[in-house]
């Protein structure tokens, strides 16, 4: 089945915590590609991960990046909350 593709085929959050994640995505805002010690500053400020770690999670985020862009993982079917869902309200 193809709508559990991403999670399946890959560990991106797998031994990290939301907080780590988020502290991952902040620090890669901070810290671009022409930032010296770049990888250290961002074990840095995840804390309790190595510069390995950090590198792995970045490659493996690039990598369902380009699975998502190049259309291999298939949109979610999210419901709208417009309550617009086939039904009429004309009941008066």
């Amino acid at each position: 089945m193809a709508s559990g593709s991403l999670s399946s085929s890959c560990s991106f959050g797998s031994g990290w915590t939301a907080t780590q994640n988020k502290l991952f995505e902040k620090a890669l805002a901070t810290y671009d590609k022409d930032t010296p010690d770049r990888w250290q500053n961002i074990a840095r400020a995840v804390g309790g991960k190595t510069v390995e770690e950090v590198k792995r999670h970045y490659e493996i985020l690039i990598e369902d990046l380009n699975h998502i862009e190049s259309g291999r993982v298939p949109f979610p079917n999210y419901k709208t909350s417009g309550g617009s869902s086939g039904r009429s309200n004309g009941d008066a």
